[in-house]
Formats: C-alpha cells, structure tokens, sequence
C-alpha cells in the first residue's frame, strides 16, 4: 500500500527550518507584525468556521447521543486522565515542560476537516463525524483552558481565567457567533471557496508555528532538546494515539455500534486540532520561552495521525469495496 505524506506535515517541518535559520524575523524587535497578523488571522479562521457550520446538520445528529458521548468523553476526559496519571513520574522542571506539552494535546478538541474526509473515504457515519468535529471545538473553547488552568499557573504566573476566556471570546467565540449569523447570507460562498479558505486557514497556522520556533530557537530552548529525546516524544505520541484508538474501538464495540458508527467513534475520538492547538496556545501560554517545545508533541500526533488514521481509512475504504462486490456476487 503507497503511503501518502501529507503535505501540511512537509510545510511543517519547511517552517520549522526557517524559524531556525531566520529566527531574527519572529523576534519581539522585528518590525514584522507577526503577532498582529497572527490575532486578525485568527479570528478570520474562526468567522469562516461560524460560515461552514451547518445548523441543520447539528440538529440533524443530535439523535445518535451514545455516539457522540463517547466521541466527546474521549477527547476531553480520557485523553486527559490518560497523560494525568504520568504526572507522578516527574522528577525536574525539563520533564514538567514535556509533560505539560503532552497534557495540553491531551486537552484539545477533535480536528474539523481530516475527521470528516477520513471518515468519508473509510465508509463511516458522515453526518456524526460532522457533528462530532464541529461540537468538539465549540467545547473545547471552554473545556481547554479549564483542564490547562489546573497546572499552567505554575509555569506561568500570570495566568488569568479572565483574560484568558476575554480573549477566547474576542478572537473566537464572537467571530464563530457572527459567522453563524451571515451563514445564510455567506454559506454558499464559504463551501464553494472552502479550499482557498483552508489554504488561509493552514497559513496562518505555518506563522504561528513559525513564530514559536523563531522564539524558543532565539532563547536557546531547544538545546535541552536531544535527538534521544526527540524520539521518546515521536513514541510517547505514538503510545498515546494507540491506545486512545484501542479503547474508543473497545468501547464502541462493546456498545454495539454499527460498522459505521466505530469507524466514526475510532476516528474523531483520537484525533487531535492542530488549528485549536496553535491558536489555544497563543492565548494560554502567550509568549513563554518553552511555546516551541508545547507545540512539539502536537505537532508530532498532527503527523502520525493523518499517517495512521489514512492507511486504516484507504485500508477499510477497500475491505468495504470488496464487501459490496461480494454482496452483488451472491445476489
């Protein structure tokens, strides 16, 4: 089977490259707005997801309820009590910063679009992978920072729930809400332009990203940083997104699901938001010297996902083929 690189993932690494070669542009003295640009991209990114969210399609899924607990229970409370039971294992500040990376991945909501297309091409329940992507990131505006609160105010005193949920609500909720309300006016331009609105949405994504990098290469953060070490994170991510698989599969077979409803429960309950996860962390953590380093595993589970999540898809995409034709076999 020909395995795919998804072509974020190499823009990824690109401006991790640049960042380390040209951090000087992503300084607090360049003259380059990037932080700016970064905040009015934001918003932007969230108005077009209020535009694209369908209403009718909401309403439409609520009926499947066990499918959507378990997606949403997995992606905010399993996932967390997960990487929560590692936090006694931590024995100085180096390991606290990873594992607080881990945990923050751990809190983010389910990604919108690779959910739903991975989804589609494995055969899966498509209006609930739809409602599941899009409720997880209306609840992770206000799950996120709640399970972040708990342990950021250590690393950083000046954490505030206010300020905190001042912004979510300017740079997010708001646009989502105005987004909505032009939906009826806008909706139709958005789902034809969906493509350009997702190259926009990945490129203010790749600044942020790059922003970071350039802060935390500026700092020297990184030195900590061994190649050893780089690879106990690729298998930590890898452990993680395993066995977060294994149990939604457990679970929904056990409640027994349709074929369709696993694939969809297996699927969004795993995945991660690389888009959420960029834009919380700006919020959250605002400008800390080690953001590079709590974006890292992210980063790393936005790959393997996308890996992992589309061979099994492509690979049950054709069990379901030959599934079909057997079926027109016997009759």
């Amino acid at each position: 089977m020909k395995i795919k690189i998804d072509k974020f993932v190499l823009s990824i690494i690109g401006i991790i490259i640049i960042a380390y070669f040209f951090p000087e542009w992503g300084a607090k003295e360049s003259k380059i707005p990037i932080d700016t640009i970064s905040a009015i991209g934001i918003s932007l990114i969230f108005f077009f997801y209020g535009l694209k969210l369908s209403p009718t399609k909401l309403k439409a899924g609520l009926k499947n309820w066990k499918l959507h607990l378990l997606v949403q229970v997995s992606t905010f409370l399993i996932f967390p009590l997960i990487v929560l039971m590692f936090q006694p294992l931590i024995k100085n500040e180096e390991q606290e910063t990873i594992w607080l990376a881990f945990f923050f991945l751990a809190a983010l909501p389910s990604t919108v679009s690779s959910s739903v297309v991975m989804v589609s091409m494995a055969k899966g329940n498509i209006p609930a992978a739809i409602f599941n992507a899009s409720i997880s990131g209306i609840i992770g505006i206000i799950i996120t920072p709640l399970w972040m609160g708990l342990f950021v105010q250590g690393q950083q005193a000046e954490f505030d729930f206010t300020e905190i949920y001042s912004k979510l609500i300017i740079q997010i909720v708001l646009p989502v809400i105005l987004g909505l309300l032009l939906q009826r006016f806008l909706g139709d331009f958005a789902q034809k332009h969906n493509a350009k609105l997702t190259f926009f949405d990945k490129s203010i994504i790749l600044l942020i990203i790059y922003k970071s990098f350039a802060e935390s290469f500026n700092g020297d953060t990184f030195k900590t940083i061994s190649i050893k070490d780089l690879s106990f994170l690729l298998l930590g991510v890898l452990a993680l997104f395993m066995f977060m698989f294994m149990i939604t599969n457990f679970i929904s077979k056990k409640l027994s699901f349709s074929r369709e409803d696993q694939i969809t429960a297996t699927f969004c309950g795993t995945k991660k938001s690389l888009v959420h996860g960029t834009v919380f962390s700006k919020i959250i953590f605002g400008n800390m010297a080690v953001l590079g380093i709590i974006l890292l595993p992210l980063m790393l589970y936005h790959a393997v996902q996308l890996l992992l999540i589309s061979t099994m898809a492509s690979r049950m995409e054709q069990e379901y083929s030959n599934l079909q034709v057997n079926k027109e076999g016997d009759a």
